[in-house]
């Protein structure tokens, strides 16, 4: 019988996947899941790594194993992971699917989740395919399109101040209903299942020495660190590549817990999904871009805009979140920092926002 855990590194809890946690009862630290795993990859999406993953998802709606296209941009072999075309338009499906179907196999009726749009709509959609109740809690700047989103799946939307707010307001409605609060934020069966996404890269030919990938809450930078990680264990590859993560210059909390406090100006407000000012996870975040000798890359609007366009130049209909990346890896290069290959996820589709992208590129 496979043993599978909820673990907190910090205060030594331990307990049995029999209920549900997004963080440790006892000393409130994000917790972790622990079980064994094999590499005996078989069928498609992310099904095709339950030996690797700590439960195997009650449903699919296709989510996993997203194309991986090729191109060479300034001398840089560029793989991007397009993340995009998951059910919902985003590579949050993965983490959703992995924690609606751990609150399905527990019993609960109803779930609950903060989000600024992409999160917000894959629980929708989710909840909505595994008969659950969901409510999304919004920032009232979200994109209206995500929000018109997630009502079309008939989630009740909350809509707060700002993002800090929104995942307030989450906690007090789950602890006041005993509902399954998401957490998309803590929660490890996000990081977990964002795992797979390493492991589709390097089954699909990905051996490069770089991973430019968007900071929010962290979780996709985690998993992508995790998984590479297990693939180094396994003996399929040699070293981890190094991690190039993606902020904004008006939220850039994983910047400075690096480097410290700065006074930076600047916008960087069209890229929603990194906007998150404290992420559960800041100090796991910054040791995995530490230990893989890589760095924080910080952008502006006008950055990003320059590689949406040039992204959707491409047939990447993205949204701007996703252009950061390709933002992060220009500055790169133009400060002289040599890159042979890299591995770009382009999280979120731009049919979401397009109203919102035609107005920056003037269309």
């Amino acid at each position: 019988m496979i043993k599978r855990s909820w673990v907190c590194r910090r205060c030594g809890f331990k307990e049995d996947l029999n209920s549900y946690y997004y963080r440790c009862p006892k000393c409130y630290f994000p917790i972790d899941l622990e079980y064994d795993i094999e590499w005996k990859p078989s069928g498609w999406g992310i099904y095709r790594y339950k030996s690797m993953l700590p439960y195997t998802p009650l449903i699919s709606l296709g989510e996993g194993f997203t194309p991986l296209v090729v191109r060479e941009l300034r001398g840089v072999k560029i793989w991007f992971k397009l993340e995009y075309l998951n059910p919902s338009g985003s590579f949050k499906d993965r983490g959703s699917v992995m924690a609606l179907s751990l609150a399905r196999s527990l019993n609960y009726e109803r779930v609950i989740e903060d989000s600024s749009g992409n999160t917000g709509v894959s629980v929708a959609l989710y909840a909505q395919a595994l008969g659950l109740k969901a409510e999304i809690i919004v920032p009232a700047a979200a994109p209206l399109c995500k929000k018109n989103l997630i009502k079309l799946f008939k989630a009740a939307i909350i809509e707060v101040g700002d993002r800090g707010r929104a995942c307030e307001e989450a906690l007090k409605r789950s602890e006041v209903s005993k509902a399954f609060y998401v957490a998309h934020a803590w929660s490890p069966t996000y990081l977990e299942a964002n795992k797979t996404i390493a492991y589709e890269a390097f089954e699909q030919g990905f051996r490069g020495d770089a991973i430019i990938t968007p900071i929010g809450s962290g979780g996709l930078l985690l998993g992508l660190y995790k998984g590479f990680s297990e693939l180094v264990e396994l003996g399929f590859i040699k070293d981890l590549p190094t991690i190039i993560g993606v902020q904004g210059v008006s939220i850039r909390p994983v910047y400075e817990a690096i480097h410290g406090v700065v006074e930076i100006k600047g916008d960087s407000s069209i890229a929603d999904g990194i906007m998150v000012p404290n992420p559960p996870r800041l100090n796991e975040i910054a040791s995995a871009i530490t230990k893989t000798g890589g760095e924080v890359v910080l952008v502006n609007n006008n950055e990003i805009v320059q590689a949406l366009r040039e992204l959707i130049n491409l047939g990447f209909l993205i949204e701007p979140t996703s252009a950061a990346a390709l933002a992060a890896l220009n500055k790169v290069i133009n400060e002289g920092v040599r890159i042979r290959e890299a591995l770009i996820p382009l999280t979120g589709s731009g049919l979401k926002m397009i109203d919102d992208i035609a107005k920056l590129l003037s269309f």
